[in-house]
């Protein structure tokens, strides 16, 4: 909000009164729930509400809806907008009162805030309401402009929901059709298979059809290895088509650091990101914690790295028991698996390519609308 106006940054056209400094307990303030034993929630049609959201059953007693709900203690911040009539279980809530606003625009209001910002105490914090009461915010006294604010917020909230459940679908998608379409283990074929393909699968480990090496990292003692023109892939950075380093040709000439062709595969073997596997975007340099791996001519890169990928929990189970230890190309090269001809390899590691893909682009519209609206709760509120 512009101090001087005292309007905010972003407002629909239409409007333009001031708007006012208020205290926020002035307008919305906050109540207690109200505790009752769990014995005591009889049957009935309203839903219940606890401090991590509704509840698994429903109860007579209620208050009338719609209302905003946050944790008291705990889950601090954590807002739940309830259209109905509803029971707010137990002290642990707070509930605000609305004195005549519009319901959603306050939801809004709050959720721009940032509550847990006024979480106290030592162990399980709590959210004190004085000091939430006593906070001064920017209000339109027109109820209007605050429903156009609420309907809005609430719309791109919806949108936001509908490209989330895109995303969590395809995710899901993508996880069993990994499992059915590669042979499960002492079986020839897949439970799933593109139309036109009948041979059987054979079995192959991964070192007789690829050849594979690993990189390494330039003494940093170096300044003039770093700096230069070649990019430098390290194992966080095996799907992407950026890096945070680049090595100069003395920094490669003087390490064990190795050039990479894009689509290459690149397994990760070290730390956090263990049994990752990439499709070398770029072409650059990589270190000793990624191994590239090459098909020999007749087999697909794709289907390698759709391969891996399914693999990952076993393979990480299986050899970095609880998390610690490295993988290792020898390791790799050893991994057996079940192997189609190469017209077969192409269609599925095409299929996974274009899965990965797409759902790229649901994360990315995701990431964007959750941009925009942080970005709108900053500009059209206080």
């Amino acid at each position: 909000m512009t101090e001087q106006a005292k309007v905010p940054a972003i407002r629909f056209a239409g409007f333009t009164d001031p708007w006012e400094q208020r205290k926020l307990g002035d307008v919305a303030p906050l109540q207690r729930g109200f505790d009752l034993p769990v014995n005591q929630m009889t049957p009935g049609p309203y839903p219940v509400v606890m401090s991590n959201g509704i509840g698994g059953w429903h109860s007579k007693y209620m208050v009338k809806g719609p209302g905003v709900v946050t944790g008291r203690s705990g889950t601090i911040g954590s807002l739940h907008y309830i259209e109905q009539n509803f029971w707010p279980h137990n002290t642990s809530l707070w509930v605000t009162s609305f004195n005549g606003n519009e319901p959603r625009f306050i939801y809004w209001l709050y959720a721009s805030i940032g509550l847990e910002r006024f979480g106290s105490g030592s162990g399980v914090p709590t959210l004190n309401r004085n000091d939430v009461h006593d906070l001064r915010v920017g209000f339109p006294c027109d109820v209007a402009e605050q429903r156009r604010i609420g309907t809005f917020f609430s719309r791109l909230d919806t949108l936001i929901t509908l490209h989330q459940r895109k995303y969590d679908k395809l995710v899901v998608f993508k996880k069993s059709m990994l499992e059915k379409m590669f042979p499960k283990d002492g079986e020839s074929v897949p439970e799933i298979r593109f139309a036109g393909f009948t041979d059987p699968w054979e079995q192959r480990k991964l070192g007789d059809v690829t050849d594979s090496f690993s990189g390494g990292t330039p003494d940093g003692s170096h300044a003039s290895y770093y700096g230069g023109s070649i990019p430098f892939i390290r194992s966080a950075e095996i799907n992407s088509d950026k890096t945070e380093l680049f090595l100069t040709e003395k920094g490669l000439d003087n390490s064990s650091a190795k050039i990479v062709e894009r689509g290459t595969v690149l397994y990760a073997l070290y730390g956090a990101t263990s049994g990752e596997v990439g499709i070398a975007a770029i072409k650059g340099a990589i270190n000793q914690a990624i191994l590239a791996l090459s098909p020999h001519t007749g087999n697909d890169p794709l289907f390698l790295a759709s391969w891996l990928r399914r693999e990952k929990a076993r393979i990480v189970d299986t050899y970095l028991q609880g998390g610690q230890g490295n993988l290792s190309g020898s390791i790799v090269k050893e991994l057996s698996f079940a192997l189609p001809q190469q017209k077969e390899q192409q269609v599925i590691g095409s299929f996974f390519s274009h899965l990965d893909n797409l759902i790229t682009l649901h994360q990315r519209k995701l990431e964007l609308l959750q941009n925009i609206k942080k970005s709108l709760l900053d500009k059209m509120f206080a």
